[in-house]
This record gives structure tokens, C-alpha cells and sequence, in this order.
């Protein structure tokens, strides 16, 4: 039996400045993540609910999303809380500090974060040193898919930015199950203009060649693309060729917003930084929904974004979504949320597949 002593400690944790929570939280779950009886504290039930994608089984259809664990230290600690995948990073090819503190803010009126940290990480040797340690990757019993999200660093400017994304590539992809490419964050500058027409098909054509090379030693790895909620149906649209065109294997649907209009009404929320939780949901879903109108039926998604219970999760998966990651959700509901968000989804993809057979 689980337990969920989440919110006992939760008020505690809101006592306390956002990222010195979030550091104190991956702190205990790096040091309790080698003992079974402290993991207990908030292991969960895995879910089983396998499902093809991208090649590659996932156990259920509930992942964690990038940003939580950049530095890769607590992936088998994640891994005990349920998760069907867990992604980590996102990891620069040189350790940089980010932004300058404070950049994290809780606005818990509107179950919203604001951050701006800016890719902070070790980088790529100390990321890749964290992963190799990880006890689930060296089992290929676990049935955990292990996602590595690549970065550009800040400092390098943005007409060398594809060999960040390359150096990033060549260190993760021998130890990873997918690799993601991360194009979307608000708070590297000028990063998101790497989702414009011209600048997608040239650092995507020069990932795909690179992975081929890399395919002479080591097997093929699917590559996802996670973009921005701040699209119009244009840009949606020419993102969607430009996937399919380079033969990418799928798309995380969305990163934060910044849209701030949810909440600029409570302290902090006029902050610079991107939105992320109940405020980006709807923003996200449009995304998804145009997206898999432009990819058609088989295209895997990935859906993240605002998802605080069930019922927003089983809205991705309507929406288009194949899979979903939690991030803020798990900030504000605690590990509980995992196997909860995925018994519906499980219960969802049953009542979708008999009314399909009742056809």
C-alpha cells in the first residue's frame, strides 16, 4: 500500500521560497532514492496500461516532464512514484547558472508557476554521468522509458545554436530511450525563434543527419520536437511539415506560456518568466488539437500542460494526445496524482476501444 503523505508536508514546503523547495524536495529524493523503505515515503503504484509509440512500450501514458530534474540526480526516485516515462534535463552542453534568482514564483490562486531559471544545470558530462549511475537504467527489466531533453547554452549565439543541440545529441543519445529537443523555453533569449520556418528545417535536418551517424553505433533513438503554446494556426501548421518532412518521431505539446493574463491579478503574477499549470491547459490543448489535425491519426503527441487531475489529463488525450508528462500538477496534488491521472487514462483508452468495436 502507497502512502500519500503529500499533504502533510506540502504546507511546509509553500512556507518556503518556490525553488528552495523544489531544491529541498530533489535533495531528499536524491538521498532516499537508493533505500526501498524511505522511498516508500512516496513511492506509488505503477499503473500497468502498456502502449506503442515512437516505437518504444510505455508502460502507462503518464510521464513527468522536463524541467524538474535538469541535472538528471533523482531519476530512480521519479521512477518509483509510477511513472510510465520520466524525462529529465533540460542539459546544456557547458554548466551555466541561469538566471538571476529569485525565479521561481507559486501564484496557488490560480494553481499556476512562474519561472524564468534558464536551462540552470551542471551540464552535459555531469548529466550524463547522473544518468549512467541511475540503478533503473542498467536494469532492462524496468519497464521505465527514460526521455533526455538537450538545450542551447545562453552564451552561445543563435546562428551556432545547432551545434549546441548536436554536442547536446552525440553526449545523451547512447544513454537514452528518446531524446528531446527543447526549442520552446521563454527564458533563453531568442530561443524560441528556432520554431521559425527556416531555422526548424535547418536544425532539424542537421539532428536527423547527425542521429543517423550516431545509428552506425548504437540503435535508433526517436527524437521529439517540444514547442511553444504561443502558436497561431500558421505556425502550427509549418512546425507539423517541417516534422514530418525530416522524419522526427513526435511532438511535446506544449512548453509554459507567456500569456500572463490568468494571472497578473495576484502577487507575482506579473513577473517575467513562462506560465506554466491551470493557466496554459486550454492554450495547450489548442495546440494538440490543431496539431493532430495537421499530422493526421498516427503522428505520436505528447500533452503537457495544466494538468492538475484526471479529468485534465482524459482532455488531452480528446484533444489528440497519445501520452501525457505532468509538471505543476505534481507541485501542487504530490506523487498521488501519478497513478490517479493514470487509472483514467487506462479507463479512457478502454471506453474509446469499445466504442470503436460497437461501430
Amino acid at each position: 500500500m502507497s502512502l500519500n503523505l503529500y499533504p502533510l508536508i506540502r504546507p511546509f514546503l509553500f512556507a518556503l521560497d518556490a525553488e528552495n523547495a523544489h531544491d529541498l524536495m530533489l535533495d531528499w529524493l536524491k538521498r532516499s532514492q537508493s533505500s526501498r523503505w524511505l522511498q516508500k515515503l512516496y513511492a506509488q503504484p505503477r499503473i500497468d496500461d502498456p502502449i506503442e509509440l515512437a516505437g518504444l512500450r510505455f508502460a502507462n501514458r503518464v510521464g513527468l516532464a522536463a524541467g524538474l530534474d535538469k541535472n538528471a540526480r533523482c531519476i530512480d526516485g521519479l521512477a518509483a512514484m509510477g511513472f510510465g516515462f520520466v524525462e529529465v534535463g533540460t542539459v546544456t552542453p557547458l554548466a551555466q547558472p541561469g538566471n538571476p534568482k529569485p525565479r521561481m514564483f507559486r501564484i496557488r490562486e490560480a494553481n499556476a508557476v512562474i519561472n524564468r531559471m534558464g536551462f540552470n544545470n551542471q551540464g552535459l558530462e555531469t548529466f550524463v554521468r547522473n544518468v549512467r549511475r541511475s540503478r533503473v537504467r542498467n536494469d532492462p527489466q524496468h519497464p521505465l522509458q527514460l526521455g533526455l531533453n538537450i538545450g542551447k547554452n545562453a552564451a552561445t549565439p543563435m546562428e551556432r545554436a545547432a551545434e549546441d543541440y548536436l554536442a547536446g545529441l552525440r553526449g545523451v543519445y547512447p544513454f537514452a530511450d528518446y531524446v528531446t529537443v527543447n526549442i520552446s523555453s521563454p527564458n533563453t533569449k531568442n530561443l524560441r525563434d528556432l520554431q521559425s520556418d527556416t531555422a526548424l528545417d535547418a536544425l532539424l535536418g542537421a539532428l536527423v543527419q547527425e542521429r543517423e551517424e550516431l545509428k552506425r553505433e548504437h540503435p535508433h533513438k526517436p527524437l521529439f520536437l517540444k514547442i511553444a503554446p504561443d502558436l497561431d494556426a500558421t505556425e502550427i501548421g509549418l512546425i507539423a511539415a517541417t516534422l514530418q518532412r525530416h522524419g522526427v518521431d513526435g511532438v511535446i505539446a506544449t512548453n509554459t506560456t507567456v500569456d500572463h493574463s490568468a494571472v497578473e491579478a495576484f502577487a507575482h503574477g506579473k513577473e517575467q518568466g513562462g506560465v506554466s499549470g491551470s493557466p496554459v491547459r486550454k492554450s495547450s490543448k489548442h495546440v494538440i488539437r490543431r496539431l493532430r489535425k495537421e499530422l493526421g491519426p498516427g503522428f505520436p503527441i505528447i500533452g503537457v500542460g495544466g494538468i492538475l487531475d484526471a479529468e485534465d489529463a482524459v482532455e488531452k488525450l480528446e484533444a489528440g494526445a497519445d501520452l501525457v508528462q505532468l509538471y505543476s500538477g505534481l507541485i501542487f496534488q504530490g506523487p498521488a496524482l501519478v497513478p490517479q491521472v493514470a487509472a483514467a487514462l487506462k479507463d479512457h483508452a478502454a471506453q474509446v476501444r469499445l466504442a470503436e468495436t460497437e461501430v
